[in-house]
């Protein structure tokens, strides 16, 4: 076996070897980089860096997010920004729209390029934290070295995709830091912290996407993430994030079918109930809720009779 003298032998060794690439992610990244963007460990790269207008629309797209968000953001760059840490959001594209880091770190990462407007994808610059995550649609940790260009080794980045209330990937968040003392157990601490503001972003979007609906949160067995359904007035869904697509098995042609609530639930009807007779027991109680148990109230809201509605009171078993 030839001995290995740089960075840039260990990834051509490395990625030339299939059951490398078939067992490790980011052997699999440095043949990608390789074979189908046509990259080459050993060059001084620099990030592509997009038009103006493309950042702009960019930006925009991620507006909502931006604004929502600001405050997690804000929190967590409080938390690790002393320690040399960036906090970057990014694109779908790995476009780089909004960051936080100290005046004193931005040297370091301005000459990475790791900034505004630049596209920090596997195309752009190889394997790294935003564009591996947008790759694999996973959250990453690359590491110094695990980076494929020999320039960006100095580099350790944490990131985790971020989805839209469709479930489709919408872009990243990351942190990244130039520190070489950084520990294995400093970025598993870094990815929980990352994967809990995507958590919350993806919330936010969601609840942004489905404003009128009613959000429930279903129980998801072993997942971290909120499964998150958007049901409108008539109890019908109308949206699911990806958390709630797996665990309920749902796809984007039965949401658009118009689901019941209480199907997807999987709830149990009173035995010998029609949806009619769920209906109408519903509309009682919301009526006698609103009247604190108002009888007469009750039923001046609902243009009944006290009679009538004592009737329909005991038929549901509601006196």
């Amino acid at each position: 076996m030839r001995h290995l003298t740089t960075h840039s032998d260990r990834v051509y060794d490395t990625a030339s070897q299939r059951s490398a690439a078939i067992s490790s992610p980011i052997a699999a990244s440095w043949r990608r980089c390789l074979d189908v963007h046509h990259l080459a460990p050993e060059e001084a790269r620099r990030p592509v860096q997009v038009e103006q207008a493309r950042f702009e629309e960019a930006r925009q797209r991620l507006q909502p997010v931006i604004e929502a968000c600001a405050e997690d953001f804000d929190r967590l760059y409080q938390t690790v920004g002393r320690a040399g840490c960036c906090i970057v959001l990014s694109d779908r594209d790995g476009v780089i729209v909004d960051r936080r880091s100290g005046a004193g770190d931005d040297v370091d990462f301005r000459r990475l390029g790791l900034w505004q407007q630049n596209v920090w994808s596997e195309a752009s610059v190889g394997t790294n934290g935003i564009g591996t995550a947008l790759a694999d649609e996973r959250p990453v940790v690359i590491h110094r070295d695990q980076h494929f260009l020999s320039s960006n080794i100095a580099l350790s980045c944490v990131t985790a995709p971020f989805r839209d209330h469709l479930g489709r990937v919408a872009g990243a968040v990351d942190i990244s830091t130039c520190r070489d003392d950084v520990s294995e157990l400093t970025l598993a601490i870094l990815s929980q912290s990352v994967r809990d503001v995507v958590g919350r972003v993806e919330s936010c979007l969601f609840r942004l996407a489905f404003p009128a609906a009613r959000m429930v949160l279903v129980p998801s067995g072993s997942s971290v993430a909120s499964a998150l359904l958007a049901v409108d007035a008539d109890d019908v869904v109308v949206g699911a994030n990806r958390a709630a697509r797996l665990a309920l098995k749902l796809d984007d042609a039965a949401l658009a079918r118009g689901l019941p609530a209480a199907d997807v639930l999987l709830e149990q009807r009173p035995s010998g109930a029609s949806e009619l007779d769920d209906a109408e027991r519903a509309a009682l109680r919301r009526a006698l809720s609103r009247s604190n148990g108002n009888v007469s109230q009750t039923a001046q809201e609902l243009g009944i009779s006290r009679a009538t509605l004592h009737r329909k009171l005991k038929r549901f078993g509601l006196q």
